[in-house]
């Protein structure tokens, strides 16, 4: 049986596995379902329709999977939230589920991968993607329909307009406000938030090659640099992706884009 505190609420309709620990106070609705060896402190509220992995961990005063704050969401809508495995969500992270509006590519889901660390007071909105092995620091926040990469940092008071993307192992610092797409492997500041370098710190870091720097580094000059259009630069990151996977990753992500990138 889950370790449940006695003063925690459970719906029954809620799916508990036998190691989950529950504590005093947290509320979990219908439709939650929590695999093994998850640990809710207490004050946790977690409401369905939603579906979450093993080994996580959820902080006091976390509220994942609330009806969103769009105003067209309905309760009774086949609307979820979706999480991974050994996910980190701190105290008073908010994390809603996701709406109709992009039924046909994400089946109105907001979804967090793993190993994910989520720092206090981080929003994450409706339909959301969050990938894996990504960094939120404390403030940051996104707005509806958001795409973050695997390994992508971003810094405290990150503030992320609807729509936009930022790409695996990208960063943004502290208080950027992002509104364009931000490339995989770039660093971005300010607000408007501008590209100021690539990512080498990280990139060392996670084992990165020489060559492969290098490669991101340059195309990182065409994209920003360069001062050519961007019908040229998509044509020369094309030319060039075959040598490099990190650059053919740079050039998939700006050519599937639909908001501009973030100069």
């Amino acid at each position: 049986m889950a370790k449940i505190h006695p003063t925690a609420v459970i719906d029954p309709g809620a799916e508990l596995a036998a190691s989950v620990s529950v504590g005093p106070y947290s509320i979990i609705g219908a439709d939650v379902r929590v695999g093994e060896d998850t640990v809710i402190h207490g004050h946790v509220v977690l409401d369905g329709p939603m579906t979450i992995g093993a080994r996580n961990e959820f902080y006091p005063f976390a509220a994942i999977g609330a009806l969103s704050q769009d105003k067209t969401a309905r309760r009774d809508e086949p609307t979820s939230t979706v999480i991974g495995d050994d996910n980190v969500i701190r105290e008073y992270v908010s994390v809603q589920r996701g709406t109709m509006k992009e039924w046909d590519t994400k089946q109105g889901v907001t979804r967090i991968g793993d190993r994910n660390l989520i720092m206090n007071y981080c929003h994450i909105a409706h339909d959301c993607v969050i990938g894996s092995d990504v960094i939120m620091a404390n403030n940051a926040s996104l707005a509806g329909h958001v795409e973050i990469g695997d390994f992508a940092g971003l810094g405290g008071y990150t503030l992320v307009y609807q729509f936009c993307r930022i790409g695996a192992h990208a960063f943004t610092a502290f208080s950027s406000g992002i509104a364009g797409d931000v490339p995989p492997f770039v660093l971005v500041q300010g607000n408007p938030a501008e590209a100021r370098a690539i990512n080498k710190t990280g990139l060392s870091r996670r084992g990165f090659s020489k060559a492969a720097i290098e490669a991101i580094e340059e195309a990182y000059k065409l994209i920003y640099r360069s001062g050519k259009l961007m019908a040229d630069v998509r044509r020369e990151l094309a030319e060039r992706a075959p040598t490099s996977p990190e650059v053919a990753q740079m050039e998939a992500f700006i050519a599937a884009g639909k908001r501009p990138l973030a100069r």
